[in-house]
């Protein structure tokens, strides 16, 4: 009774009643059970986990290391992050992390970002493991790092789904060039005048892309629409294609359908890139006056304003069923004075680039075109 009322005053007080030593136990064997269920899920993931403290040190390593680099945990405990990271992976890691650190404390920034790459590891035999790693740091109660958790993720077999993937794209993309090899042969025997010209095109095409800063692969899909961009001239009677005299209107309104017509051939085909949508704009102008939709800039994609200018530049420097070729410098003259109104004025600019700067010819030429003064 003296125990049950001395338990009363002190409620009265505001005195909180102290955790009997049971509860405690309780507390701390439930706190050892968290600690070993988490520890049960970082294992069971499967993924590498690491923290280090702020100098690079391993605090902790989970066991699936052993599974993917060959160390024990006690192993990797002891052996410094740079030896794991191969040489590049590390610099470009530590790069990361510094700029990361940097960012504490500024506006907008929150301080448990996880960034994510990818890098090569080390594994103890002495190859390079793929990973997919990210981060984060571990504060104090201050919101200040004291350590760096980082999760690594095996990608290895990604890597090599992603090669074999990558070698079945580029036997259909080499299956895709030779078809298109074969169209503009096709092209070339029946209309000898076409002969040579779809080539040098694509040729020139392909020279203002990379001045432009085009990627290469982007660079590759354009050469293709370039080497069949007349495609269409197949339904156009032989007899107009080789005629020497100038065209009349019914003619050249029958000349005008071969974009149309190429875009009809090529649509079905599944390339990578827009080759028929570039054959059938590569003769549309800036300002809607080209055929055969009479598109305005905005609507014409840039692989076409780069065959647009490719196809007048070599049509005017070579020989035409009707006239004589009258040289680079002519050509150049027609675009440069039509730019930004019919041309895409840095198109144009990059296709003077590539003759000027880099003595750029025609394939089939002797010798370099001299630009007219």
């Amino acid at each position: 009774m003296s125990t049950m009322n001395n338990q009363v005053r002190r409620t009265e007080r505001g005195d909180l009643p102290t955790s009997p030593p049971q509860s405690r136990d309780r507390d701390q064997i439930t706190a050892e059970a968290r600690a070993n269920r988490l520890r049960t899920l970082v294992e069971a993931a499967g993924d590498m986990v690491w923290t280090v403290d702020l100098t690079m040190r391993p605090t902790y390593v989970s066991a699936s290391i052993h599974r993917h680099l060959g160390y024990t945990q006690k192993e990797a405990l002891q052996t410094s992050m740079e030896r794991v990271f191969s040489p590049e992976s590390y610099r470009f890691a530590m790069s990361v992390l510094s700029g990361e650190l940097a960012k504490d404390g500024a506006p907008n920034v929150p301080p448990d970002r996880t960034p994510t790459f990818e890098i090569d590891l080390v594994h103890k035999d002495g190859y390079l493991v793929p990973v997919e790693i990210c981060y984060t740091a571990l504060r104090d109660p201050r919101g200040n790092p004291v350590e760096i958790m980082a999760v690594a993720r095996n990608i290895a077999e990604r890597k090599r789904i992603e090669r074999e993937n990558s070698c079945h794209t580029e036997k259909m993309i080499a299956a895709l060039e030779q078809t298109v090899q074969s169209l503009a042969m096709l092209l070339e025997m029946r209309d000898s005048y076409t002969a040579g010209h779809q080539r040098r095109v694509a040729d020139l095409a392909s020279a203002i892309a990379r001045e432009l800063g085009m990627p290469d692969g982007d660079v590759r899909g354009l050469r293709l629409a370039g080497l069949i961009h007349d495609i269409g001239k197949v339904r156009v009677p032989a007899e107009i294609l080789s005629c020497t005299r100038r065209l009349c209107a019914a003619e050249f309104e029958i000349i005008k359908m071969h974009p149309a017509i190429g875009y009809e051939v090529l649509r079905e085909i599944d390339f990578p890139w827009p080759i028929a949508e570039t054959v059938y704009q590569h003769h549309e102008r800036l300002d809607g006056s080209g055929y055969p939709r009479g598109l305005l800039l905005t609507d014409i994609i840039l692989e076409a304003r780069i065959l647009a200018v490719a196809d007048v530049v070599e049509a005017i420097a070579s020989d035409r069923p009707y006239r004589r070729a009258l040289g680079v410098g002519s050509a150049l003259e027609e675009v440069t004075s039509h730019a930004g109104t019919l041309y895409d004025r840095d198109v144009v600019d990059a296709c003077v680039g590539v003759f000027q700067e880099g003595s750029y010819v025609f394939e089939e030429q002797a010798s370099p075109f001299e630009l007219d003064p």
